[in-house]
């Protein structure tokens, strides 16, 4: 009688693991000792709720295609204080390089501090409770095959991230295989990493996976925009520590005594919320997101404005806004792209249509740089109409304001407040909430220039400008319902009103 075959256990955990490759949930389950006595994890029963989302959902998108597809899977994860962020990412690492022979990864974070004494220690503990310990080694900054043949290329790397030093977030590229790129406490990793990030991941037939973890601290800045401009792209959730368990209650309900659920500290620590509004935000944005929900409306003396953002060119547009008192939703606004402003008779020709169609009681054109010439010839074209040139630069009609731009913003901003309606659009709230102010030398309110701005977040704030002009100064509703009516000449109404001039 023959001997009974002799069981290769080591090639059956290789095949066992293998059978994850596009199951990461399912790889957590098998990969550790949860409940086993004698263990760290005896008195733990499985991944938390939110956990489980998160691994599901990569796993579908895996399983759906994705990396046939050429998508990146993006996750982003908004959440407070206890909820096991660390403990997610270290499986998915695991996951990663267990799964994929020379698998590559970058896991960096908000500081090298957090990085060297949070993520990393919590990636050598379950990478030592995992039981695929032996096939990995962990030093201080890398989590490296134990395979001599693939220690080069098997690994997953800690690396502080650097806006003077983006090299390791250039070179993210592992074409054929899986490449996972990880950022915990995202909200403070600086947007030219995420754009570099970005423009690394394109890899051709590669399982790419991108998961951005944190507390939501900024109301500004590529993680915000993961729930917002970019919601469409990212798989995103925000979790409520009170909803997790293991996390510390007590703590939570002191902190709620002591500040007020609704307060941003409360938001940001335990809702998994973004503040309201930045220290130096300018518009909060839940100003911005009411709104955006609000009908429509205004009164019978109402005059309609109209606001004219000059672009310089490139990728910036020129934007028309129409507002008529607290509406500002009704007309859609009207974008030309920057690149027809040269062209000027072909451009100016598509404004005074847009202006003619509607009639609006005044126009404030922005007559910085290109703007001026701009103003003139619709000054030439439209006889009868109030055409208004604004330099952004200029004084302010009050003194407590270092500028015509934040001027016209903060007087946009109170009728945020008070009720204007704005249409729903991603990119203009993002334009909105963006701009930060300070104060000058003078102990003047200053807003951000327009060039930092796009500098920081990669977009110009053409259509919050135009709509920001509306807002130069008064305007009083025109007594004539046609153009060239009686006493209508342009360049006359334009020299002689004062909407400032006492009555």
């Amino acid at each position: 009688m023959s001997e009974p075959a002799t069981v290769d256990l080591e090639q059956q955990l290789v095949e066992d693991i293998l059978s994850f490759a596009q199951d990461p949930l399912g790889y957590v389950w098998y990969a550790f000792p949860w409940g086993e006595p004698g263990t760290e994890l005896a008195n733990k029963t499985g991944p938390r709720d939110w956990q489980i989302e998160v691994l599901d959902s990569i796993g579908k998108k895996l399983r759906a295609g994705a990396k046939d597809l050429g998508e990146v899977i993006h996750e982003a994860t908004a959440s407070g204080h206890g909820i096991g962020k660390s403990a997610l990412v270290s499986w998915l690492i695991k996951w990663c390089v267990d799964t994929c022979v020379d698998a590559r990864g970058v896991v960096t974070a908000n500081t090298e501090t957090q990085l060297r004494t949070k993520t990393w220690p919590e990636v050598a503990k379950w990478n030592r409770l995992s039981i695929t310990s032996h096939w990995f080694r962990i030093t201080a900054t890398a989590l490296i095959s134990t395979d001599p043949e693939h220690e080069k290329n098997w690994r997953v790397d800690a690396v502080p991230w650097s806006e003077s030093n983006t090299e390791a977030f250039a070179g993210l590229h592992n074409e054929g295989k899986r490449l996972l790129l990880v950022f915990d406490e995202a909200s403070a990793i600086a947007d030219l990493v995420w754009e570099v990030a970005e423009g690394a991941l394109t890899d051709e037939n590669t399982e790419i996976i991108w998961a951005a973890f944190g507390n939501p601290t900024k109301t500004t800045g590529r993680f915000r925009a993961c729930f917002t401009r970019y919601k469409h792209r990212w798989g995103h959730r925000q979790v409520d520590s009170r909803t997790v368990e293991g996390t510390n209650k007590t703590q939570i309900a002191k902190w709620q005594q002591d500040y007020g659920e609704d307060s941003d500290f409360f938001r940001i620590r335990v809702r998994g919320m973004f503040p309201r509004a930045s220290e130096l935000q300018l518009i909060p944005t839940d100003w911005v997101a009411d709104a955006m929900k609000r009908e429509a409306v205004y009164g019978m003396d109402d005059a309609l404005v109209c606001g004219i953002d000059i672009a310089r060119g490139g990728a910036d547009n020129n934007v028309i806004r129409f507002r008529r008192g607290l509406d500002a939703k009704s007309i859609k606004p009207i974008k030309i792209p920057g690149s027809e402003t040269r062209n000027t008779t072909v451009f100016i020709a598509k404004v005074c249509t847009v202006v003619m169609e509607h009639r609006p009681d005044a126009v404030f054109v922005d007559a910085t740089g290109v703007g001026g010439p701009v103003a003139d010839q619709l000054r030439r074209l439209l006889p009868g109409i109030v055409i208004i040139d604004v330099n952004f630069a200029s004084r302010a009609p009050d003194r407590h304001y270092a500028n015509m731009r934040t001027y016209m913003w903060w007087q946009m901003r109170e009728a945020l407040r008070a009720g204007l309606a704005i249409d729903s659009n991603e990119e203009l709230e993002a334009e909105l909430t963006s701009p930060m102010y300070t104060h000058n030398s003078s102990d003047q309110t200053a807003l951000e220039k327009k060039d930092d701005i796009k500098k920081r977040l990669g977009i110009s704030p053409d259509d919050g400008d135009a709509l920001a002009l509306t807002y130069a100064m008064p305007v009083m509703k025109s007594q004539y319902n046609e153009y060239g009516g009686s006493g209508a000449s342009n360049n006359g109404l334009e020299s002689e009103y004062d909407p400032y001039a006492s009555n």
